[in-house]
Order: structure tokens, then C-alpha cells, then sequence
């Protein structure tokens, strides 16, 4: 464990665990995977790459100085004719890292959280994508009917003019809500901010700015969208290059850029009533069998209840809630949530069970 330690702290990788944040920055060559994986999901594997298939390449993600941001960066590379998806699926490349059911708590959203995502990343100047699609960052549910489609995706497509295309769906019919001009993007560093209450309503923002000038590139907001698919148990974030070949002749090898990784659950007591408060809101008791209670709660700060079950549908409680007391005599034992609401605007999502 000694060595483990001194070996993270010589490679100077950063976690940081107030207000529940993780930070992944390079720190030059050697070791990536390693130590990507040491902050991501310590002891598993968060890297999808086409090594399999291309071993005389080596690693597909590697790490450079960058002169630009002066410090280092990772390096994730796509070759047209060599790479696939893992060697599983041969239709499509896949050089990706993520966080998934082995990574900490504090990177997996639950629902009824708040959670700010923020990276910089950098495609080429000759950077070329077909009219298929070529991802760049998703934000993907687990578990549930609608897992295995991003709720949230940023991909490349070929268009006239060439584009970014923010995508969204909360089941399977996936749109495009916000485009940018991909020639904005193209040989600059792009900086990322996206921060998501997952709910059903939820909201979503979303702010490309180029790091050169500040100038933007595309900014994206919605106070009232569905940001929970049904079923789900958490929703993670991935980043990389993604791309089909169904159009290859469109593509070429590619070198895209990635820095400055950032995951923090944002304080859930947002409303005016809770910034300044040190007193815990909580339920008592949990587990619980007939009631529960909300404690520290002020009746002037919040306006609404709302139970969920454990795969995000809304329970009916009319006449169960009197006094800070939520009557649940009649559910099934099981996982469950509470969200407290001001203004239509969640302030608290908090875990219980019922035996």
C-alpha cells in the first residue's frame, strides 16, 4: 500500500475529494493506462482500445507535452484500416476511457444529483469524419431498457459545413438539440463544461468555449428535461473517439487530444435556504418498515416530496406525507429515494430501504 501510494504521488495524479470531486490530468509519458485507471476505477480497467487487433502499434493511448496548455496531455489515436471495437464488433473503432459500476461512488450519477463534468480536448486541423457518426463524449445510463443508447452524446458528423452535434434521448429516439461548426473546432483547444441534475424533470447545460480566446463555440441549456432513463441504477460519463466505418472512405488515421478531466457532484443543497447550512438533512430511520422522517428540515424550504423506486418511476404519495413523516407501511422492501424540491428545482435526493 506504501509503494502504491508514493507511486501515485511521483506520477501526480490528483484526486480531489472535497465536494465529492475527482480531477485526471497527464503527467508525461509512460504508464497511462495505469494511471488512468488508478483514478478512474482503482484496481479494474477503464480502457476500450483496439490494442488486440493492432499489437505492432502498441498503446492507443498515450501522453505528450503540449505547448499550448504548457503541460501535459493524453493522446488518443484512431487508424483507418488497422483498428476495431475491441476486437467484438468490426463495423466501428473504439478508443475510449469511462467510469462504470467498478469506479467510486462519487463518479457513478444517481438520481436526484447534480453533477459538473469539464475537459478540454483538441481535434486536428485535417480532423475528417463520414456522415456516420464519430463520438466524441457520451453520457451513457446502466442497467434498464435504454441502456445500450447514450443519453447524451457529442459526435462529429460530415454535413455541409462538417459539424459538432450535441445528441440527446432519455429512451431510444435519439435528436439533435444544439450543432456547432466543426471548422470552430478544428486545430483548438476546446474547453468543456456540462453540468446535469438527473431527474425526471432534470436539467442540462452544456459550454464549448475556445481556449485561445474564451470565444463560444456552443452553449446549450434546459431547465425542464428528462435526464433520468427508466430503469437505470447510475449514468456515467465516457471520452474518446468512437467512430463507425461504414463510410471509410470518409476517414484517416486521427490523433485527438484530451486534458483537464474534472467529475464533481455539485452540493445538493442548491436553494438559497441550504448555501450557508451545516445541519445534515437525513431519514430516520433507514432501513425503515412503516415511516420514515425527514429531519432538519426547515417547512419554509422545500415544497414538494417526491419517492421514487430503484428504477426511477415516480410514486403516487398522496396522503402519505403529514408533518415531515412519509408513510411506506404499504411498499415492497427494496431500495428507494427521496427528493426534496423548491421551485420544481431538486435540493436533496437521499437513499432509503425498506425491509
Amino acid at each position: 500500500m506504501k509503494i502504491r501510494i508514493l507511486v501515485l504521488l511521483v506520477f501526480n495524479f490528483i484526486i480531489q475529494l472535497n465536494n465529492a470531486q475527482v480531477i485526471l490530468n497527464a503527467n508525461g509519458s509512460g504508464n497511462t493506462y495505469e494511471d488512468i485507471n488508478a483514478i478512474l476505477a482503482p484496481g479494474y480497467n477503464v480502457i476500450e482500445v483496439p490494442d488486440c487487433v493492432h499489437t505492432t502499434f502498441g498503446r492507443h493511448i498515450d501522453e505528450i507535452f503540449d505547448a499550448e496548455l504548457n503541460t501535459n496531455v493524453f493522446r488518443f489515436f484512431a487508424h483507418k484500416t488497422s483498428d476495431n471495437d475491441r476486437c467484438i464488433r468490426f463495423d466501428r473503432q473504439r478508443t475510449e476511457i469511462k467510469a462504470y459500476d467498478k469506479s467510486p461512488d462519487n463518479l457513478k450519477a444517481t438520481l436526484g444529483e447534480t453533477v459538473q463534468y469539464k475537459w478540454k480536448f483538441k481535434i486536428p486541423t485535417t480532423f475528417q469524419v463520414s456522415s456516420s457518426f464519430t463520438h466524441l463524449h457520451q453520457i451513457k445510463s446502466v442497467d434498464g431498457p435504454y441502456a445500450s443508447i447514450p443519453m447524451i452524446t457529442l459526435t462529429a458528423r460530415k454535413a455541409t459545413p462538417d459539424r459538432l452535434e450535441l445528441r440527446y434521448t432519455p429512451t431510444n429516439d435519439q435528436n439533435t438539440i444544439a450543432t456547432a461548426e466543426l471548422d470552430l473546432l478544428r486545430g483548438n483547444w476546446i474547453e468543456v463544461n456540462e453540468i446535469i441534475t438527473y431527474g425526471n424533470p432534470g436539467s442540462y447545460s452544456i459550454v464549448l468555449k475556445r481556449v485561445s480566446n474564451g470565444s463560444n463555440i456552443m452553449n446549450y441549456s434546459n431547465t425542464n428535461i428528462d435526464t433520468w432513463q427508466d430503469g437505470a441504477t447510475f449514468a456515467r460519463p465516457k471520452w474518446g473517439i468512437y467512430r463507425s466505418l461504414n463510410s471509410i472512405n470518409d476517414l484517416q488515421d486521427e490523433e485527438v487530444l484530451f486534458a483537464n478531466f474534472s467529475i464533481e457532484e455539485n452540493p445538493t443543497l442548491s436553494s438559497s435556504e441550504f448555501e450557508n447550512s451545516t445541519v445534515v438533512i437525513s431519514l430516520f430511520p433507514n432501513p425503515a418498515k412503516q415511516t420514515i422522517t425527514i429531519k432538519n428540515i426547515k417547512i419554509d424550504s422545500y415544497d414538494t416530496i417526491k419517492i421514487f423506486d430503484n428504477t426511477g418511476k415516480e410514486l403516487l404519495i398522496q396522503n402519505r406525507h403529514k408533518k415531515e413523516q412519509l408513510d411506506i407501511s404499504n411498499f415492497k422492501s427494496g431500495l428507494y429515494f427521496v427528493s426534496i424540491l423548491k421551485n420544481e428545482r431538486t435540493i436533496k435526493t437521499i437513499k432509503f430501504l425498506v425491509e
